[in-house]
């Protein structure tokens, strides 16, 4: 048998695409030519798997070798086609049997003396062997990562020499058994820590009730970032699906996943020098950015206004659709971008306009450059809109009356409060659209009359009016009412000035 199949796969975007190898050995002078569409990485893979080879106790074959990486159309990158590669050669060449090549898929850069280095997005493709009901065979540092898909039969592998006794059935590779994640409480700051400021807690634990993007305005020191880093606390545990996106978006990336963290929704804080890039994902390869790894969890833009316009206009269509395009010139990549944003920034250049200790030193034109760098239509996209103010130095100090409420009774409620839309709607309220909207949203004569006026005196356009009704349906769900009353609007509107 001169010619040899192994199986594989390629990552684009969130998919793990099936490749098939073939290796076919034919007489003529010693050549070897890899064909559909390999990158420079896959093209010197030539190199590392004829040494490996050579330092695994094999012989390589002396003929023609031309490998096919099927479909021809679909770009190859990176070295986890090296351990396929090496298979195929040695099959196709009889050094081994491939008679049971059929239950498995491979992947794994060979080193030159025939260990198996780790790659890139190996949580991807054990998802999809799963899916497939293929065995996988991975390097041995990748397995922590893609062990935490249930039901995958994964066998780490850590020279290429193990690889062949294994399917030799001389030396079988143990199943990789390590036990299940299981969900734990997140080691954050607990929200009863926070003195004062009541009105921002109120909005944060709407905001995590609701799925609402928040932005939170105050002088320094109010404690801005500090309830924003409360906020992972008081949301609910991931289910596997969402967890599953998550960790294989941390996996494309080429991040280290935490079995303790892996039903713990994201948390990421960009610095405000971060560029467009950085931030939607891109590079000739295309990677997921920031807002990506934030998926299923909370996006943190602190000194918001110090963010370049253009880096933040950036983020106006994945806050609407949840998902990210990047175009590039070989390719269209989609990326999950589900997120809920959490902003923060002063209200003037020097951060004490309407402070009670420091006065600002600001001139209007100064303010109004610094508050005008944040485009209306980003704004518009912005749920809650809470101010922070001074606390009282005798607030900081004196004890409270009665404890405040933990992050774990918080908690309690919002994952109630979200299972009441799930069974009620089908989603969150940050996700109500269209007819759903307005069953679900129905105002009474004298809600829909305060709701009007609203819209006149402050000029919103539908979308901030529709966020207007998301947000109420919330609060009236907080406060396990069927029907948004009044006091529900009210309190909607006091998010909005």
């Amino acid at each position: 048998m001169n010619l040899a199949i192994v199986k594989t796969r390629v990552q684009s975007g969130m998919q793990a695409i099936p490749v098939t190898v073939e290796v076919h050995l034919s007489n003529g002078l010693p050549c070897f030519a890899m064909v559909g569409l390999p990158e420079t990485v896959v093209k010197e893979s030539r190199e590392r798997v004829r040494s490996a080879i050579l330092n695994s106790q094999f012989e390589f074959p002396d003929g023609r070798i031309t490998v096919n990486l099927a479909p021809a159309d679909i770009p190859k990158e990176g070295g986890r086609f090296d351990l396929p590669i090496a298979l195929g050669i040695l099959i196709a060449s009889m050094q081994i049997k491939g008679h049971l090549l059929e239950d498995y898929e491979f992947a794994g850069e060979l080193a030159l003396n025939g260990e198996i280095r780790p790659i890139q997005a190996a949580l991807p493709f054990a998802y999809a062997c799963a899916q497939s009901q293929k065995s996988a065979v991975l390097p041995y540092y990748n397995c922590q990562d893609a062990g935490l898909i249930q039901g995958i039969q994964l066998y780490p592998a850590s020279t290429l020499l193990d690889v062949c006794a294994h399917m030799q059935g001389h030396c079988p590779i143990p199943l990789w058994n390590e036990p299940p994640p299981v969900y734990t409480d997140p080691e954050a700051e607990d929200l009863a820590d926070i003195i004062g400021q009541t009105d921002a807690k109120r909005a944060l634990i709407i905001a995590a009730a609701g799925g609402h993007h928040l932005l939170m305005q105050g002088p320094p020191g109010t404690g801005k970032t500090m309830l924003a880093s409360r906020l992972p606390g008081i949301l609910p545990p991931m289910t596997d699906t969402e967890a599953i996106e998550a960790a294989s978006l941390y996996s494309i990336r080429g991040h280290k996943i935490s079995p303790q963290a892996f039903y713990q929704r994201p948390f990421r804080r960009p610095h405000h020098t971060s560029s467009g890039v950085a931030l939607v994902g891109g590079g000739s390869i295309p990677k997921p950015g920031e807002i990506s790894l934030a998926h299923k969890g909370v996006l943190f833009l602190d000194e918001l206004p110090e963010f370049d316009r253009k880096v933040l206009e950036v983020l106006r269509e994945p806050l609407e659709t949840g998902v990210i395009h990047l175009s590039r010139a070989r390719d269209q990549i989609e990326f999950p971008a589900d997120f809920q944003l959490i902003a923060a920034m002063n209200p003037c250049p020097c951060g004490y306009l309407g402070s009670t200790r420091r006065t600002c030193r600001c001139k209007p034109e100064q303010v109004l450059r610094y508050q005008n760098k944040l485009s209306g239509p980003f704004l518009d996209r912005i749920d809650l809109h809470v101010r922070l103010r001074d606390i009282d130095y005798e607030t900081l100090l004196e004890k409270p009356t009665r404890p405040n409420e933990t992050s774990a009774e918080i908690q309690k409620r919002v994952v109630a409060c979200r299972q009441t839309q799930l069974q009620r709607q089908g989603v969150i309220n940050a996700q109500l659209k269209g007819k759903a909207l307005e069953e679900h949203s129905a105002l009474k004569p004298p809600e829909q009359k305060i709701l009007l006026s609203a819209m006149r005196d402050l000029q919103l356009s539908p979308r901030a009016t529709h966020r207007l009704m998301r947000i109420a349906r919330t609060i009236a769900d907080l406060d396990h009412s069927p029907q948004i009353e009044m006091a529900h609007i009210s309190e909607t509107l006091s998010y909005r000035s």
